[in-house]
């Protein structure tokens, strides 16, 4: 079952404190990820009247009179599917300016709103914006440990788990959408994934762009899919169709503004002269990933190379997700060199720095540490520890603030 109620969302308690200072705010992410479950549950029980712009008699009223639309709102209301009536905001903007009450609009959207400037900036300093991934597997879990808590504080605790073997496989083809995760057999959640790419292309992309070529974008999705984990590489991406190399990163963006593709840019500094600053190019969920791609768990475990970088977009997507409940700041990065070092994800958060390289493989060498000693060595005092997550059952220590852990540390309740 979708929602809050048998999946308590990390990001909750930063929506009850925005409703408390901010006259707007606006949860995005992508369709089916439980926005709308989200919202009503907090909202209604406070008095939120629910609107949907998915409603064509809504849409087609609040685009034909969007200011008389507005003054005819209740005092607390939900609009859901916002990014889909964009004259919308100037009068909502009008509306605050007029009522600058805390809380007065509950916003969704399915679509990245800071994508589009003229949106966003309309309701700069009147909005705050939250943004709800699909679900974590900290959120699957139920379990009350935020990982980070322990990354970039107390450190990691001994502990002697069990590695996941194949659970790992079926936790990464299964992602984290939650009406994926209600269908039992592989078969059919492939089936709901091809159905939400065809939805989306069908339904959003023509709301945001006027695209011709509207049978590009699954496949390049799934070109996209392939590419999961690794450096972006647009020319890559294109040489398979016909559009031009800068009509494929208008559609990449495109991509990002729906929540389905993201660009982790580099980490460097000055001191750093031979650093890579090209950024790397990962799914938004992995479930979605694996079906573009026809894998199931088995079609996965026989593709090592595809585990691997399906591994390490799983990761950063859970740590993302978990990073979205968080009560600090966390800025994601990743690290690479001319001479091939390199750290998976880098996460910022003030001043300090953890590194985390990932896995697939129950064995860990000194030499994985590599790209984590260096980033050591360049970030020097700002660097609190590096971390190397393995499919195994102990923490291990590999030098000064440096460790291998078990993935299911990530999540793991005890």
């Amino acid at each position: 079952m979708e929602g809050t109620g048998i999946y308590p969302r990390l990001v909750e308690p930063r929506l009850l404190e925005a409703l408390d200072d901010s006259p707007a705010v606006l949860v995005h992410g992508p369709r089916q990820s439980g926005k709308t479950t989200l919202v009503q549950m907090v909202g209604e029980p406070r008095g939120y009247v629910y609107i949907s712009f998915d409603d064509q008699a809504v849409l087609a009223a609040a685009k034909e009179d969007p200011v008389g639309f507005v003054d005819n709102l209740p005092n607390r209301a939900i609009l859901d599917e916002a990014q889909r009536v964009p004259e919308l905001f100037s009068s909502l903007k009008r509306a605050i300016d007029q009522n600058p009450g805390m809380g007065r609009f509950l916003l969704t959207g399915s679509a990245n709103l800071l994508f589009v400037p003229r949106l966003s900036d309309s309701l700069a300093g009147r909005m705050s914006i939250l943004r709800l991934h699909p679900l974590a597997q900290l959120e699957l879990e139920q379990s009350n440990l935020n990982f980070l808590d322990q990354a970039f504080a107390a450190g990691p605790r001994p502990a002697g788990v069990k590695r996941l073997r194949g659970e790992l496989s079926e936790r990464i083809c299964a992602g984290g959408f939650p009406a994926a995760l209600r269908r039992k057999s592989w078969g059919r959640r492939l089936a709901w994934y091809r159905d939400y790419v065809e939805t989306l292309v069908q339904r959003d992309v023509r709301d945001l762009s006027r695209i011709r070529s509207l049978d590009v974008l699954p496949r390049l999705l799934r070109a996209a899919a392939a590419e999961t984990a690794r450096m972006m590489d647009v020319s890559k991406l294109a040489a398979p169709f016909t559009v031009s190399r800068p009509t494929i990163r208008e559609y990449l963006t495109l991509l990002s503004r729906l929540f389905l593709v993201e660009e982790l840019p580099a980490w460097h500094n000055n001191l750093l002269k031979r650093v890579i600053k090209q950024p790397k190019l990962h799914m938004g969920d992995t479930g979605l990933a694996c079906a573009m791609l026809g894998l199931d768990p088995h079609r996965l475990e026989e593709n090592r190379t595809l585990l691997g970088q399906m591994l390490e977009t799983f990761v950063y997507q859970e740590l993302r997700r978990q990073a979205s409940g968080w009560v600090n700041d966390a800025r994601f990065y990743h690290f690479r060199t001319k001479d091939k070092e390199k750290v998976d994800i880098v996460i910022e958060s003030g001043s300090r720095i953890v590194g985390f390289e990932v896995k697939a493989a129950a064995t860990v060498r000194s030499s994985d540490f590599r790209g984590l000693r260096k980033l050591q060595r360049v970030a020097g005092k700002r660097f609190l520890r590096g971390l190397l997550l393995y499919d195994g059952e102990n923490v291990l220590p590999f030098g000064e603030n440096l460790y291998a852990l078990p993935i299911r540390m990530l999540w793991e309740t005890r």
